[in-house]
This record gives structure tokens, sequence and C-alpha cells, in this order.
């Protein structure tokens, strides 16, 4: 065998591990099955978040819905996020993370991406809540699908709404002086704001960063 032809079916087969690899070449992981909540963890009122035609339903009393599964052990820091999300008039959500599970009340820990295309709260979608707050006017529409896009990696956090970024933010040196929001570590929840707000997620996905 020349050793032209040996260069050959070695190009040839390194061209046929890429092609067979690169599904997997993003690392990007699913977080919802698209029938259970297997992998969550609901807060305070259980019944506050529903699996229907491949959705996660938010509606009911406050209560938080935690990623407990075994992606990363659930435990994330740098990351990239993405979700589709639909709110309804007058709703509100959040999607947190560098959070951890807690029984009653908001989350004590981690930072809050504000879900809220028409609620009476002027923080509207795609801000970082009470850090960097897109005011007034949302990116999204209610009874529409968008994309939902977060990005952490070490102090750099990166929101878009449908591909157009929300929030760049930093972290400084001095960190603001609001318990738990502090760029760490943590898994990732969804928020049931009120009995009155309905929004919907589907196809959630993580993708962990080194």
């Amino acid at each position: 065998m020349t050793k032209k032809l040996v260069f050959v079916l070695l190009f040839a087969g390194l061209l046929l591990a890429g092609c067979q690899t690169s599904p997997q070449a993003g690392g990007w992981k699913s977080l919802f099955d698209g029938k259970t909540l297997s992998g969550w963890k609901a807060s305070e009122n259980k019944d506050t978040f529903t699996v229907k035609d491949g959705m996660i339903v938010a509606h009911g009393p406050r209560s938080h819905l935690f990623y407990i599964g075994p992606v990363n052990n659930a435990d994330f820091k740098n990351f990239e996020f993405k979700a589709d999300v639909m709110t309804t008039p007058g709703s509100n959500s959040g999607i947190y993370f560098h959070t951890e599970y807690q029984e009653k009340d908001w989350p004590a820990k981690g930072f809050e991406c504000q879900v809220n295309t028409t609620h009476t709260d002027p923080k509207k979608t795609g801000g970082l809540y009470g850090i960097q707050d897109v005011m007034n006017n949302a990116p999204s529409k209610d009874n529409q699908w968008f994309n939902y896009y977060i990005k952490v990696e070490g102090k750099h956090v990166i929101i878009k709404i449908d591909g157009k970024t929300t929030v760049d933010w930093t972290e400084p040196e001095e960190p603001p002086r609001t318990s738990g929001r502090k760029i760490s570590h943590g898994t990732l929840a969804l928020q049931g704001h009120d009995p009155k707000s309905i929004v919907y997620y589907k196809k959630i996905m993580v993708r962990p960063l080194p």
C-alpha cells in the first residue's frame, strides 16, 4: 500500500468519525423529557407545575421547580442554557441559576432571569432581576414562543431573547449587597409566580462549560 493511499484512507476515516460525532459536539443536554417532571422538584405548592403536550406549565400559587436530575449532578457554574418560553397576558415567571432547593418563599440564593411580557411588574423579559433589568418594553410577546438563552462564564452573564442581547453584565469585584445574589454555582429553577400567571416552557437544554 502506498503512502499516498494510506494518507487518503486516514483522512477519510477522520472525516467519517467527525460526521458520526458531530451531533454530540455541542454538548447540549436535555433537562426535560417532554412527558414527566422527572429530574425536577417543586417547592411549596407542588401542583403549580404540570406537563401538557410536551410543555412544562407554570400555573398556580407561588412555587419554584428546581432541577435535581443527573446532568452535571444538577450543579452548574459555567454553562449555556436555552429554552422555548411562552407567556400569556398578565403573567409573570422566571428562570433561576446558581440557586438551590428551597421549600418556601422566593429563592434566596442565585439570580433570576425575568419572564414577563405584560404583567404589572415593570421589569420585563430578558432582564437579570434587580441587577440589570429590562424596563417597561418587553422583547417578548404574549401567546408567542420565544427563545430564552443564558450564558454564564466566570463572572460574565449574557442573556439573549430570540438572539438579541438583553443583558451583558459582569459582576464587579464588590458584588451588589443583595443577599444570595453572587456568582457561584448551583442548580436551575423555573418560577410559578401567582395563581393568575400561566407560562409555558419546552425544549429546556443546558451545556456545561469548562
